[in-house]
């Protein structure tokens, strides 16, 4: 049924990928076997684009005897070849399009601790994609209509190559006005707290950045006893890894709290996203805390030391992204993180796969995303300054 519902969507010239962008809700809404039949037949389709259109990866599934032919099924979808997201990074990461070179639209970078940037590029039909998904996910989970951004991170003017503060900058066009308060690699807070009070009675006022920085922000509150109230529709939004690049792991729990304590909101005013520069993925907290993947992108969570078995719902394991948005690269991409799919079902209702992230592999040789150097030139510029808020 799935194959002749794509079989209509093609012959009135639908692209059942941009249907499926426009229809988040809608497929939340349907049963877990049907949903997964719907992006199976979304990450065959882009498979066989990759396959016939990419002599790297075509090796890859020849060298593994798989072909469109020997692809048909949610089962099936464990056979294909993976792309180790590390490739993102060599210097001949060129080999992994699909599509000319000419044709690439958009470079987005993320560094992490290695210095070694891994290198994302986009055609115009996966940059369309990226955004109708994005935006869609936005929609979705946050409601976001109006009200003012308190950037604490900086701008795409800064650095607009990196595809986290891209991400968060596309929440902008969602807003009445918005702020970056990260100038010339230095954050500093007492302009933040200025703007927050110029927009009070105003605007709903949203705090939006990577955990560090809105760490760093609190800290600072915490230093001065100072306590701020947001507003009934403020959110506090972070994109961005929990590993600073000393190695210190913020801890969720305790930066909710003190989002509560010091910021004033609840719970379910602090939303998370998890994604990969190297992806279209975006999996964003819900209202009750849990994080849904996106519905058109499907998870396959391995056994990292058998890495063509899953583990089973629940179990730890190393995180594959199957994303048929992608049609620059394959999105067939192996991370380096250690994630679990939540098996129980989700207070909100919506079906789909729901993910807590753990960790970077242990034997990763390098943890964070582009947030990390962030973070360290931000601690390098407060040393050299003498900044009172100790890290």
């Amino acid at each position: 049924m799935i194959n002749e519902c794509f079989e209509q969507l093609e012959k009135l010239g639908l692209d059942p990928v941009k249907v499926a962008l426009s229809s988040v809700s809608e497929l939340y809404a349907m049963p877990d076997s049907q949903l997964l039949a719907f992006k199976t037949e979304l990450i065959l389709q882009a498979y066989r684009f990759h396959y016939e259109n990419n002599a790297f990866y075509r090796a890859s599934c020849d060298q593994k005897g798989v072909t469109p032919n020997s692809v048909s099924t949610p089962e099936d979808l464990l056979k294909l070849p993976l792309i180790p997201i590390s490739l993102f990074k060599s210097n001949d990461s060129h080999k992994l399009l699909s599509v000319n070179l000419k044709d690439i639209e958009l470079e987005m970078r993320s560094t992490g601790t290695s210095g070694i940037p891994s290198v994302s590029r986009r055609c115009s039909d996966t940059v369309d994609n990226a955004i109708l998904g994005i935006y869609s996910m936005y929609r979705e989970f946050l409601k976001i209509s109006k009200g003012a951004g308190l950037y604490l991170c900086p701008s795409t003017e800064e650095i607009p190559e990196m595809g986290m503060i891209k991400a968060l900058n596309m929440l902008a066009g969602l807003l009445d006005t918005h702020q970056f308060m990260v100038k010339n690699e230095s954050l500093v807070v007492e302009d933040a707290l200025s703007q927050l009070d110029e927009w009070k009675n105003k605007f709903d006022r949203h705090i939006i950045g990577p955990p560090f920085l809105i760490n760093r922000f609190i800290r600072y509150l915490k230093a001065t006893n100072t306590r701020i109230k947001l507003d009934k529709g403020s959110f506090i939004i972070t994109l961005g890894g929990w590993k600073r690049f000393s190695g210190e792991m913020l801890s969720r729990e305790e930066f909710n709290q003190e989002c509560m304590e010091y910021l004033g909101v609840e719970p379910s005013q602090i939303r998370d996203i998890y994604a990969l520069v190297e992806s279209n993925v975006v999996a964003i907290d819900d209202e009750h805390g849990v994080k849904h993947v996106s519905p058109f992108i499907h998870f396959s969570i391995r056994n990292p030391k058998k890495l063509d078995e899953e583990v089973a719902d629940g179990e730890v394991g190393q995180l594959a992204i199957l994303d048929p948005l992608a049609r620059s690269t394959p999105g067939f991409i192996l991370t380096e993180d250690l994630v679990r799919l939540l098996p129980e079902q989700s207070p909100s209702g919506r079906s789909g796969q729901r993910m807590q992230y753990i960790m970077r592999l242990p034997e990763s040789t390098e943890f964070g995303c582009c947030a990390v150097n962030l973070d360290k030139r931000l601690d390098d510029v407060e040393a050299e300054q003498n900044c009172p808020v100790v890290a």
